[in-house]
């Protein structure tokens, strides 16, 4: 296979080694006819990238790098069927494409490592949750951030439905009618001790899901869980539950009656606040350990601390590019023209340098930025 279509971050291709490494992205649209200028956009990009090439590679070569590009060209289901954003990285003969749920810059880079910031931006968790859409019968799992969500994939022996969870034990319901006084008229009436029967059901059903999403899920992310479910189903779940990663505050519809958007929209309301009070404390700790001559926005201060493993958690500006490298070798900047081979991003590298020393990057829009310099680090001592 030529290039893989997938969902995680970080992904095995950033352990790649050898140069060159390719970056792409673009913005896509959903729908015609906006989605008819995507693919005209895109050969456009891989132009761009061919010229970079042709700066180092010989001619040959580039073609067997370029082959999964070209061979994405040419997939019309593909560029039928995009979302909102393109991110495409390539290396040591791997390729891999994400299906973004937001727009991104359009930007191709040959460098000496990958252009990883906007995906840094995409997949972190400062702004990450789970819904769970819960009703008596069955339940679903979505994970989603501002941009949108998506329904996490359950492995297929997992049960997901009461039935499936309680087995011989499980209690069907159902209503039977009766007519008096000769009306003809239908009276619906059930029996006590069947109604007490589901309810029961529906409880330990609840008391599953709790423990499945806490254990596989919650507990792992450290996300916030949202419940949407019927406003009945609410303060049963809540009493339950032992996850402390359920938020007080749900949405009391049925999660399938909601359209799409509707519903990343009533999420997003509950979530911002979250969100917000999260990236002002990061800007809080940061004043405090520059105060201390513990914090720094200085880029070269930055990179040195960086090629050291010395820090904790980096704050980058999103849409501002550097030209230039972090020099592996000695962690010294070198500025560069950023459709050369041998240079990407400044800010890039340090976000990715700080990544694989599994500090903290958090990726923030410009105004909530404590600083202008593009960056904010916190160091580790």
């Amino acid at each position: 296979m030529l290039y893989e279509i997938v969902n995680d971050f970080p992904n095995e291709i950033l352990k790649a080694k050898e140069p060159p490494f390719i970056s792409l992205y673009q913005p896509t649209h959903r729908h015609r006819p906006e989605n008819k200028q995507d693919l005209i956009r895109y050969k456009n990009l891989v132009q761009d990238i061919e010229n970079s090439l042709k700066q180092k590679y010989p001619k040959k070569e580039i073609k067997s790098i370029m082959k999964p590009f070209y061979a994405l060209a040419e997939e019309r289901i593909f560029w039928n069927h995009t979302y909102d954003g393109l991110a495409i990285l390539a290396a040591e003969g791997k390729c891999v494409i994400y299906n973004l749920q937001r727009p991104v810059k359009e930007l191709a880079v040959v460098a000496d490592s990958f252009h990883i910031k906007p995906l840094i931006r995409i997949f972190q968790s400062a702004d990450r949750y789970h819904i769970l859409g819960l009703n008596r019968n069955e339940f679903t799992l979505y994970e989603g951030n501002r941009y949108g969500f998506e329904e996490v994939e359950l492995d297929p022996d997992v049960p997901r439905t009461a039935k499936e969870v309680l087995g011989e034990d499980y209690t069907e319901s159902y209503i039977t009618t009766g007519t008096y006084g000769g009306t003809g008229s239908g009276i619906f009436h059930g029996h006590g001790s069947r109604k007490e029967e589901i309810d029961k059901d529906i409880e330990r059903f609840f008391r599953y899901v709790d423990r499945f999403v806490l254990e596989n899920y919650s507990k792992p992310t450290g996300l916030p869980l949202i419940l949407v479910a019927l406003p009945e189903y609410h303060s049963l779940f809540k009493n339950i539950s032992h996850n402390p990663y359920l938020m007080e505050e749900g949405i009391k519809t049925a999660h399938n009656a909601f359209t799409i958007d509707e519903l990343k929209e009533n999420v997003w309301e509950k979530i911002e606040p979250l969100y917000l009070e999260k990236t002002k404390k990061l800007v809080e700790r940061y004043e405090l350990a520059r105060s201390k001559f513990l914090g720094s926005d200085d880029l070269a201060q930055v990179a040195r601390a960086a090629f050291e493993n010395n820090i904790d958690t980096i704050l980058i500006e999103a849409d501002r590019i550097i030209p230039g490298k972090v020099n592996p070798l000695n962690g010294k900047l070198e500025k560069g023209d950023l459709e050369h081979p041998d240079f990407d991003d400044i800010l890039d590298d340090l976000a990715e340098i700080v990544f694989r020393n599994r500090g903290e990057v958090v990726v923030l829009p410009k105004e909530r930025m404590p600083s202008n310099t593009g960056v904010a680090a916190i160091f580790r001592y």
